[in-house]
């Protein structure tokens, strides 16, 4: 299956990891490409103008759209458990309008100003297990 994964991109090397998975059990991938190029890793890295200067929310849904399904990679960040950003929120509602299934690597998050929206949208939950992403 085509996936493509959505993060934060301080989760960087937990996704490029994840990747290596993913594509061992016969997956195709499609990262962001701030991911791809280890882009919060440069000394100066600006994510805004980096963003910006990328076009990467447009790029991202571009790819969601080729996409059999949406990975959201979402661990703890801020002291929030299973975290999803802005832009994370973002791709989540384009796979939605776009009628992809969107799957969730752990469980979601208690995050109020997104709660209702992420909860209306059917979003399977893999709880860490791969093996559970529908080929």
């Amino acid at each position: 299956m085509k996936i493509c994964i959505c993060c934060s991109l301080t989760f960087t090397n937990e996704v490029l990891a994840l990747a290596e998975e993913l594509e061992k059990l016969g997956h195709e991938l499609l990262l962001p490409n701030s991911v791809m190029n280890r882009a919060i890793e440069k000394p100066d890295f600006d994510p805004v103008k980096t963003k910006a200067e990328t076009d990467a929310v447009r790029k991202h849904i571009d790819k969601i759209k080729q996409a059999d399904a949406v990975l959201v990679c979402n661990y703890d960040k801020k002291g929030i458990a299973n975290y999803i950003g802005a832009n994370t929120f973002i791709e989540i509602a384009a796979a939605h309008y776009h009628r992809k299934p969107i799957y969730t690597l752990n469980p979601l998050p208690d995050q109020p100003y997104i709660h209702d929206e992420i909860e209306s949208f059917d979003i399977k939950i893999l709880n860490g297990d791969l093996t559970l992403l529908e080929n």
